[in-house]
């Protein structure tokens, strides 16, 4: 009877350990996925120009997931495939500031404490997932970020201007109804200019 009992708090003891280690490996896999995700823009060494890049996030991970140091390569670059042998420096950058180097942390970045060039309302935190803010170029023009390519975003964002996803939606069903739109201005002649 007691061997049995040692036996039952042993495989309890070696499911709780194995539990635990297989919980701080995710979470390392996790947290290295959350770094390197999605497209990153790199100043390409050969060039001296922005490239688009993304990490192989499966090698990554796996080296995560076993405790070892993140074994970061390219998934992809802009440059590729005409100079898809290089010896991918540009990864230094990106392990020096992981993160740093990702779209989505530059945006954040470039939109903190702008005002929206319609409705004049500074910036907070965006919301990626259901009321992401636009861009809109000089000429009045609204910009998808599906048609930005991440090696021209810092172009993009030297001639652009910030745009709230409330002032998007109001300006596109402005001008695709302009029929259902009554504007009033005020005494001071309020203006929609984009400037």
């Amino acid at each position: 009877m007691v061997p049995d009992i040692y036996f039952i708090a042993i495989a309890i003891v070696g499911s709780l350990s194995l539990f635990v280690l297989l919980f701080f490996a995710f979470r390392r896999a996790l947290s290295v996925w959350a770094q390197y995700r999605g497209p990153q823009v790199v100043i390409c060494p050969e060039t001296r120009k922005p490239a688009g890049v993304s990490i192989d996030l499966k090698r990554a991970e796996k080296a995560a997931f076993l405790d070892l140091k993140p074994d970061l390569r390219l998934a992809s670059c802009s440059r590729w495939p005409e100079r898809e042998g290089c010896g991918q420096e540009c990864l230094a950058q990106i392990e020096s500031a992981p993160g740093e180097c990702g779209v989505r942390f530059q945006l954040e970045q470039w939109y903190r404490g702008k005002p929206c060039v319609f409705c004049r309302k500074t910036f907070g935190p965006i919301q990626w997932h259901d009321h992401r803010p636009s861009l809109v170029n000089a000429e009045g023009k609204f910009v998808e970020w599906s048609d930005i390519a991440a090696e021209t975003l810092p172009e993009v964002l030297d001639t652009h201007f910030p745009v709230c996803w409330s002032c998007e939606a109001t300006e596109r069903f402005r001008r695709e109804h302009p029929e259902l739109i009554t504007e009033i201005s005020s005494r001071e002649g309020a203006s929609r200019s984009i400037r």
